[in-house]
């Protein structure tokens, strides 16, 4: 019966995430799923990724969080439209979420639009809210055995951007593991390392999106 529940519920999911496609593609807008742990670097990830294409493509954030508007009020600073979910314990955003929220945001006036799912390497994988692209972030500090422990998150994700890339030198982290082993599991995925901190590769990591999204 489980089996069961958990399957109607992914379809209804489903459903309303096409849904949410076909209202996206009506309005011209790319929508990019972003995800990751707690703490891997989603906001700031978005703060260096936003300010980068600002100035070439019209940018909008929905901000997925269990409770606060700490990440909602780092992006609004920014000077781009922000709608803040809290989930109120939900482990991830779904369709249903993002359809509610999309109605706040001017979509016909964007380019892109990025969903900051709430930190986790499990659920957000799981449920699509009618993304064009899912991008996971993870940062060296969770260590080099997670892409075979969670691997629906690499395998769903068509980005995999290898953060605090500034620290490998004070870890012991194997970095070309989590890349082979997030290529065995997904041999489409791109991979960029970056730092949030010193900006390395982001410029790469921005140079490509543009490219990918216009």
């Amino acid at each position: 019966m489980k089996v069961k529940l958990t399957t109607k519920i992914l379809d209804a999911n489903d459903r309303i995430a096409e849904e949410n496609k076909r209202m996206f593609k009506d309005a011209g807008v790319y929508v990019i799923n972003l995800m990751s742990s707690p703490g891997a670097g989603k906001t700031s990830l978005l703060e260096k990724t936003i300010s980068a294409i600002k100035d070439k493509v019209k940018v909008g954030v929905i901000e997925g969080d269990i409770t606060g508007t700490n990440d909602a009020e780092r992006i609004e600073r920014l000077g781009v439209p922000v709608v803040q979910i809290n989930t109120e314990g939900a482990c991830h955003l779904d369709a249903n979420m993002i359809a509610e929220a999309a109605r706040e945001l001017p979509l016909k006036d964007l380019d892109v639009l990025f969903i900051e799912n709430v930190g986790n390497l499990v659920c957000p994988a799981e449920f699509k809210v009618g993304e064009d692209m899912k991008v996971m972030i993870l940062s060296i500090t969770e260590g080099d055995d997670k892409p075979l422990k969670y691997p629906l998150m690499f395998q769903e994700s068509s980005v995999l951007l290898i953060n605090k890339i500034d620290l490998k030198d004070l870890l012991d982290v194997n970095i070309e593991k989590i890349k082979k082993d997030a290529q065995f599991l997904n041999p489409k995925i791109k991979i960029f390392e970056i730092s949030c901190k010193t900006g390395q590769g982001i410029n790469e990591w921005t140079s490509w999106l543009l490219t990918n999204i216009s």
